[in-house]
């Protein structure tokens, strides 16, 4: 494919912006016209994200049981394989020591115990009793940090130091639920039918199984749409979703346009966190692509086709890449559906029933992509937007297109 004179003549300079990521770098912090975040705010967010149950052990005890099933069956081999990862800065040396020289057992569920009471397990808090001159989980719920962080994998496999905002495409929260000898049969089929990285927020309320990927929870500064329907104007609302209705925190949501009604307990834990909680998000930004991970000279090209004949800036646009401020689309403008199995439009289950233009900060980080995981890789997405928007691209120009679209 031939450039015209004006992309050729700054390919060499683009090409180098581009490697140091300062040419598509749609980052928190960098939008025109965002105030700024107050570092306060944001530290106790940071904690509230890390730490705060909103009270949910109410369910994930009281109701499901779970602290005696980690406490019996769930040893930190285990726990790791259904996507659970550990905070390596929360171990102390003699802990690490035990751990490498195999003194500390990973196949003991006293271990997952002894993590739990240390607060080293992401996302899981535990409370830890000595019942009996015995260390024992009498209590466990879940936090944000459960399925929107992960870990670096710097001490081992699903070890290591925190990423928040991350989405946790390791967990598999269907097989966890699963555990639970208070969920009935049924319902556990459909859990364990779900996979890594998946999660119907919705099934719970209306019996549907339509899972979707967990999305990462970064560079949504200056994005007021934040899921993948739009439901909401800010993170607020879709915080006192999840708390409330997913989580099981104590706190009222209600959503007349889904004639969704919850309220779990007679405490609000919920609503006064959640200025604080969207600050700490906000302020998470999207992680830059790893050094020679895309080829610099070919993202320039493919920001030509992303801007011209792949017709992806037609919704794409602006700072944060995403139209999702201005309008949504319907279905049958989005290439993601139909639904994988049959199941009903995933839009057709949210308060808007339309879908907004996902931002793009980020995207070499969290395969698979659509809000439904029906692309596991840049190339299918390029593949699937060129066969259904019939865009003729060469494969040339589709292979550009990825190299760009990795630079993000």
């Amino acid at each position: 494919m031939k450039l015209p004179l004006r992309y050729a003549l700054t390919l060499p300079v683009a090409a180098l912006l581009i490697a140091a990521g300062c040419y598509s770098n749609h980052r928190a912090g960098a939008i025109p016209g965002e105030p700024p975040l107050d570092p306060a705010l944001v530290a106790q967010g940071k904690a509230i994200f890390r730490d705060d149950t909103f009270g949910d052990e109410a369910f994930w005890t009281d109701a499901l049981g779970m602290h005696q099933v980690i406490a019996s069956a769930v040893d930190p081999t285990t726990a790791l394989s259904v996507g659970l990862k550990v905070d390596a800065e929360a171990l102390p040396p003699a802990v690490v020591q035990g751990i490498q020289s195999g003194a500390i057992s990973l196949t003991d569920p006293a271990t997952t115990v002894a993590l739990l009471k240390l607060n080293a397990v992401v996302g899981v808090k535990g409370t830890v009793e000595s019942v009996n001159g015995k260390d024992t989980l009498t209590r466990v719920g879940i936090t944000c940090a459960l399925c929107h962080s992960t870990v670096d994998d710097s001490f081992a496999p699903g070890i290591g130091r925190r990423l928040d905002g991350w989405a946790n495409r390791d967990l598999n929260p269907g097989a966890i639920i699963a555990l639970s000898p208070a969920v009935p049969s049924g319902a556990k089929a459909v859990y364990a039918s779900w996979g890594k990285g998946r999660y119907d927020p919705r099934f719970n309320l209306d019996g549907q199984n339509g899972p979707q990927v967990i999305p990462p929870a970064y560079g949504l500064l200056g994005v007021h749409s934040v899921t993948a329907t739009g439901d909401g104007s800010d993170l607020a609302y879709w915080n006192r979703y999840v708390a409330v209705t997913q989580m099981g925190g104590q706190g009222s949501f209600s959503e007349p346009r889904t004639g969704v009604s919850v309220t779990h307990g007679t405490t609000d834990l919920v609503s006064a966190k959640l200025p604080a909680l969207q600050a700490y998000q906000l302020s998470l930004t999207a992680p830059r692509p790893p050094a020679g991970s895309f080829d610099a000279a070919a993202a320039v090209r493919g920001k030509a086709v992303f801007d011209g004949p792949g017709k992806c800036a037609t919704c794409h646009s602006g700072p944060a890449l995403t139209d999702a401020n201005i309008r949504l689309h319907p279905p049958s403008e989005v290439v993601s559906e139909p639904e994988p199995a049959g199941v009903p439009s995933y839009a057709s289950r949210s308060a808007t029933r339309q879908y907004r233009t996902a931002p793009l900060a980020g995207l070499w980080q969290h395969a698979p992509y659509f809000h439904n995981g029906t692309a596991p890789s840049l190339d299918a997405v390029v593949e699937t937007y060129d066969a259904r928007k019939g865009l003729g691209l060469t494969s040339a120009q589709k292979a550009d297109l990825v190299q760009y679209l990795k630079s993000l």
